[in-house]
């Protein structure tokens, strides 16, 4: 069984809280993921200093394969010659030089994409077609087997509340490829509080029998959530099991610790279980 460890805006800066982040720490080693998985924002404003604390940080945690993506606000907002010069140059240094890039596993492959857009869409983010192309060349060939997740720190699905987040521009045109390439699960975070799916939920596109499982994470250790999850702290534990993927939310509670609130299992996309009571066992 595959386990994933689920964290996202971090907001290393002002907005973190240290006790929050202590309670990560904590119950981090005693989940034993097989790989921590942190989907953007790591600081609030792309300083040397709140880069070098969430280094430190991210190194504490369980010493297993770490698939991380930049967020918007690991791009300089108001160092205006740095975001249009070399706007990832910190983030490169301190996090990793990759800004799209695999972790291929036994049986599943993770693909990360950099959806920020220092450019154009500051906020909203964009997934250019050149990814989309190495999108295509890294997860054509897979095996059927294989479980396919894409982790990006903007979301291509808006959670299904009042809060009215706009999407990454041509989202749309990212997610059919998505879903003609088989991938099973995308990993976001952004919205600052969390959602857990099905891309039908919102967009049934070409194929309405497949979707992609949407795990969106809340902001881990920061004072930021919003909606639901306002002034609250989340994230989220994957763990694959055969042609199962459960995902289990986890909410920060003061004096307690971050402790399981609920727990979703879903067939792979466009699959059925063949034992339905291990879906019923799966619920128990």
């Amino acid at each position: 069984m595959l386990s994933m460890l689920h964290i996202s805006d971090l907001h290393f800066g002002p907005p973190f809280l240290p006790r929050v982040g202590e309670a990560l720490q904590e119950i981090a080693p005693r989940l034993t993921p097989d790989v921590i998985i942190v989907t953007g924002d790591i600081t609030q404003r792309a300083k040397p200093s709140q880069f070098e604390a969430a280094r430190r940080f991210i190194d504490r945690l369980p010493d297993v394969p770490k698939v991380i993506v930049p967020g918007n606000h690991d791009v300089p907002l108001y160092r205006i010659r740095e975001r249009l010069s070399r706007p990832l140059d910190l983030y490169r240094k301190y996090m990793t030089p990759e800004l799209d890039g695999v972790l291929r596993l036994e049986r599943a492959v993770i693909l990360w994409l950099n959806s920020t857009s220092p450019y154009r869409a500051i906020s909203n983010g964009r997934i250019h077609l050149d990814q989309l192309a190495y999108s295509r060349k890294v997860l054509a060939d897979a095996s059927p087997e294989t479980v396919k997740f894409i982790a990006a720190h903007h979301h291509f699905h808006p959670a299904p509340d009042y809060e009215r987040d706009q999407t990454m521009p041509k989202a749309k045109r990212a997610m059919d490829i998505f879903v003609e390439l088989g991938v099973d699960m995308i990993f976001g975070g952004h919205l600052h509080r969390a959602y857990i799916g099905n891309s039908l939920d919102v967009y049934a596109g070409a194929d309405r029998e497949h979707g992609i499982i949407i795990v969106q994470c809340g902001t881990t250790t920061s004072r930021q959530g919003r909606g639901r999850e306002r002034e609250k702290n989340s994230f989220n534990f994957v763990e694959v099991d055969g042609d199962l993927l459960h995902v289990t939310h986890y909410l920060y509670f003061e004096g307690e610790g971050f402790s399981p609130i609920s727990r979703h299992t879903f067939p792979r996309p466009g699959r059925r279980v063949a034992d339905a009571s291990r879906l019923r066992g799966s619920l128990a």
